[in-house]
């Protein structure tokens, strides 16, 4: 089936593919610390992109309040509710952001410790509840979190999943050197175990924090659970681990996926027509010889032969995007190689000079999406 709606001089061309897809739910997970930054706002939208996350959560936001406008900063007009808990001066913080395009969201629980959204898809209206965690650090705090933790009385049919800087570890192994807390490990885990979480398995990565030093300190502190009726409801839910450029905790996305069915969607851009390849390409794939004979599926394969050759056009417009990938996969590599020796000093060096490299990388997309804004 194809569809053409023109706009004055300019068109758009959609055209929905017999296939359906199932829709996938992506969840942003990131321990910011700190989000009053220029450079913070620019890699939070960079992994929002990255990611194409449908839901942000952001922990130590050391901020004491939010608004839409100060939002618009970092997310893209499509992130349009959000909510929150303020910090305590410069410590603490939590701030869930989603697309109400995608989901309906409302608070159903905060303390000092989590906040609780209740989620339902604008497309099944199937309601779960996605609890964002900032464990704190000292023991004091620690103790009284695990008790408010083990005791949450959440209902065993209820589709949960909880994400987070949860400050612990489970075992020894989440750390890459002796000093565990035995006694915390031990609480963690007897939580956990009461509540009957299911933990999702974190791909890509051993650890997600870093103390930044050298020779460094490095530890698994954000956890992702899952009920047992969430597993159930989606099985396939995975977690993995993007490149970290900024604070000290790897960012972390959540994929769900869902039964939902999703068409294949092809939208023509109009930037398109300003580049100088624009128009010789689309004359040669116009002019190109069909053998039908009836004049509507004449015209309707020629949509269809020139809806292929812009996808593959446009995929090697982004020379941008290509360059950002390739920084990544260095950095990435030298994050790699970290978790199993001390990195060099000149390794050390070349990985801050890829992280600056990256940061200017990142305004020249800030300034690329701004310009799509209104799309």
């Amino acid at each position: 089936m194809l569809c053409i709606l023109v706009l004055g001089p300019t068109s758009l061309l959609f055209s929905m593919d017999s296939t359906n897809y199932n829709r996938s739910w992506n969840v942003l997970c990131w321990n910011i610390r700190g989000i009053n930054a220029d450079n913070k706002w620019e890699s939070i939208r960079n992994k929002i992109t990255e990611s194409k996350c449908d839901i942000i959560s952001i922990q130590e936001t050391k901020r004491e309040f939010f608004y839409l406008t100060y939002i618009r900063k970092f997310c893209l007009r499509s992130f349009d509710n959000f909510c929150f808990i303020p910090s305590v001066g410069a410590s603490g913080g939590i701030l869930i952001v989603w697309k109400s395009s995608i989901f309906s969201g409302h608070e159903v629980f905060q303390n000092r410790f989590a906040i609780s959204m209740e989620f339902s898809s604008v497309h099944n209206n199937d309601p779960w509840i996605l609890t964002s965690v900032y464990g704190p650090c000292d023991s004091e705090g620690k103790v009284d979190f695990m008790h408010w933790f083990e005791n949450i009385q959440m209902p065993d049919d209820l589709a949960w999943l909880i994400i987070g800087d949860f400050n612990l570890y489970r075992k020894p192994e989440d750390r890459n050197r002796a000093g565990e807390n035995m006694g915390d490990m031990l609480l963690f885990n007897n939580a956990i175990s009461a509540l009957g979480l299911v933990e999702i398995p974190l791909h890509g990565r051993k650890f997600t924090w870093t103390n930044k030093q050298h020779p460094p300190l490095l530890e698994r502190l954000d956890w992702f659970f899952s009920s047992q009726s969430w597993t159930l409801r989606y099985p396939l839910t995975i977690a993995h681990s993007l490149v970290m450029e900024t604070s000290d905790h790897w960012p972390c996305v959540i994929k769900i996926k869902t039964s939902i069915p999703k068409g294949g969607i092809f939208i023509f851009e109009n930037c398109w027509m300003a580049h100088e390849s624009f128009l010789p390409m689309v004359a040669s794939c116009w002019n190109g010889s069909f053998s039908q004979q009836d004049a509507a599926k004449f015209l309707t394969v020629k949509f269809k032969s020139l809806r292929c050759a812009l996808r593959h056009w446009q995929a090697k417009l982004s020379n941008l995007k290509i360059t950002i990938e390739n920084v990544k996969l260095v950095i990435s590599f030298l994050d790699s190689i970290e978790e199993w020796r001390d990195l060099s000093l000149q390794e050390w060096n070349f990985r801050d000079i890829l992280n600056l490299k990256l940061s200017s990388l990142f305004h020249q997309q800030m300034i690329y999406w701004k310009q799509r804004d209104n799309v």
